[in-house]
């Protein structure tokens, strides 16, 4: 007979032999056991300051990693602070497992006592739970195979008495078959490479789902002459081609925008191309002909009507859809992919490169100098992090990343204060990468509880804070609207946010020049060296930019 074992221990157990990577959480009587159970697998726990901070942890971690993360909570209220995160997970489709404990079926007037299935739901995540101790195992091979196979945010809710429970230990025998990858028809191959046979001025934009196709993606385009880009999500996937046009949509330089909205056909390689890739369609001209792939047939149209939806992986599909126009084709063809083209493309596709009045004052410094003087100073091996607001184009589009893993990008939700917490999790998939992150004042004093698991973990992290004293987005978006509107909603006095940060055991900097920028050098000397420990904040004081070039395009999808 089998040895019994508590439900907590066969759950936790279970989902350490399936290969998570990292657990997330803050714990409570009712995750106390299952975490302990983690950390008996050697599976790493961080602790976090609240719910929501580790639920992005654990995103960002699966985003950057490949493998998947956990996020452990407390029942209720627990699950209740995670929602946001879980909210940006879910309509990110990230592979993720938030493990909640539950109240029992029959405490129906315990304090903790929520719909969490609804709760679930109601955010886009896929609600799962434990429900008898004879299935613990079963429930939730389930669950994790829901998270990886269909890349779904699974909440798996493990109720009190049945945690608490006892059943025979068989998580040796848990096991959960590798998704096969969707071959595209062949008939659909041969569509798609008569469209591109026939374009003159095609371009490729990959997502988050061509980023394990990049090799595949280059070959056709440099065969069939197109210029690549990606959205943000996929920033660094063609790093290192010479028609790499960056990001498209919103972040777009306007040489970038120029040469997409000139394409006669658009090809979306696992891309949503939604309202912020295309600028609310504005990137594809009257004519042009778009093309999307993705392995799920929900997605093909769902943002605007296309051409040719292609159901199938992203790098098989590249693959098969090469060798049918290589029988046709046998030579590349240049098209799009010229020399002169390629000049443009190097002197104009990053912000960064664009030329600029500097609006730097003697109290305050332009952001776009401040961003560029910093990625010159910082160690190329990064990976960059961004909240959300008006500065956001600063770190993502002058701060270079080395490949589609060194930037971790939480937007699909649109809320500020997830940066911080994105960060952390993305320092810790990628470990051997100096973590930057670029934030508002707003968004990191939100959430500023994590600076201090951050310093506790002792991340050499670089926190860039465009400190402006307000909300800068709605600042910028409603003095501009309604110049008449009171604004003191949304502006604040002035935070040393240096001084904060040395509370919470980091270093802090303030930087009004680029002089003050010196006092920099001697922390990334010794992250260099090997022996920094600490978390550094740039509470940087910025010169107004009258609304960033990218601000209207993003209220438009208010």
């Amino acid at each position: 007979m089998r040895e019994q074992v508590l439900v907590s221990a066969l759950v936790g157990r279970t989902l350490a032999k399936l290969g998570v990577g990292h657990v997330f959480g803050v714990v409570g009587s009712g995750n106390f056991d299952v975490t302990g159970t983690f950390m008996a697998e050697g599976i790493p726990f961080t602790a976090a300051r609240h719910e929501g901070g580790a639920a992005t942890m654990a995103d960002a971690y699966t985003r950057m990693s490949g493998k998947v993360g956990v996020v452990t909570t407390h029942q209720g209220c627990g699950l209740s602070n995670a929602i946001t995160g879980i909210g940006e997970a879910a309509k990110s489709r990230t592979p993720m497992i938030v493990l909640t404990a539950d109240t029992q079926a029959a405490a129906i007037r315990s304090n903790f006592k929520i719909d969490q299935d609804a709760l679930a739901r109601s955010v886009g995540a896929i609600a799962e739970r434990i429900h008898s101790p004879a299935t613990a195992i079963a429930d939730t091979v389930r669950a994790f195979r829901t998270a990886v196979n269909e890349r779904r945010t699974v909440v798996l809710s493990l109720p009190l008495d049945i945690q608490s429970g006892t059943a025979a230990d068989e998580v040796g025998a848990a096991v959960v078959p590798q998704p096969l990858k969707v071959r595209p028809d062949a008939g659909t191959v041969q569509q798609l490479v008569s469209l591109i046979a026939a374009a003159e001025r095609p371009v490729f934009v990959a997502g988050r789902g061509g980023r394990g196709a990049r090799e595949e993606i280059l070959a056709l385009a440099h065969h069939a002459g197109a210029l690549v880009a990606t959205s943000a999500v996929a920033s660094g996937l063609f790093n290192g081609d010479t028609h790499n046009l960056g990001i498209s949509g919103g972040f777009s330089s306007p040489a970038t925008a120029e040469f997409i909205s000139g394409a006669d056909l658009i090809v979306g390689w696992g891309c949503a191309l939604n309202m912020w890739t295309m600028r609310h369609g504005r990137l594809i001209s009257a004519g042009t002909k778009v093309v999307q792939i993705d392995v799920e047939d929900s997605a093909l149209g769902a943002n605007r009507p296309i051409t040719l939806g292609v159901l199938g992986d992203s790098a098989l599909t590249a693959g098969d859809a090469l060798a049918a126009l290589a029988g046709s084709q046998p030579e590349p063809v240049e098209k799009y992919r010229t020399e002169a083209n390629a000049l443009a493309i190097k002197q104009g596709s990053r912000w960064r490169d664009v030329e600029t009045e500097d609006l730097s004052t003697a109290t305050s410094i332009d952001p776009r100098v401040l961003t560029r003087e910093l990625d010159s100073m910082l160690p190329a091996e990064r990976i960059v992090a961004v909240d959300s607001g008006n500065f956001m184009g600063y770190p993502s589009q002058y701060l270079a990343v080395p490949d589609e893993f060194g930037f971790c990008f939480t937007q699909a939700f649109q809320a500020i204060g997830l940066g911080l917490y994105t960060a952390i999790g993305a320092a810790l998939a990628q470990p051997h990468r100096l973590p930057v992150l670029g934030a508002g004042d707003g968004g990191f004093l939100m959430g500023i509880s994590e600076l201090e698991t951050a310093a506790r973990l002792k991340l050499p992290l670089v926190c860039i804070v465009y400190n402006d004293a307000a909300y800068g987005a709605e600042v910028h978006h409603f003095a501009g609207q309604h110049p008449e509107q009171d604004l003191s909603s949304v502006v604040f006095p002035d935070t040393d946010i240096a001084a904060i940060a040395r509370g919470f055991g980091a270093e802090g900097v303030t930087v009004r020049t680029v002089a003050d920028l010196e006092a920099v050098r001697p922390w990334i000397a010794a992250f260099e060296a090997g022996t920094q420990d600490r978390p550094l904040v740039i509470d940087a004081k910025i010169a107004s930019d009258g609304g960033s070039w990218w601000l209207a395009e993003a209220f438009q999808g208010h």
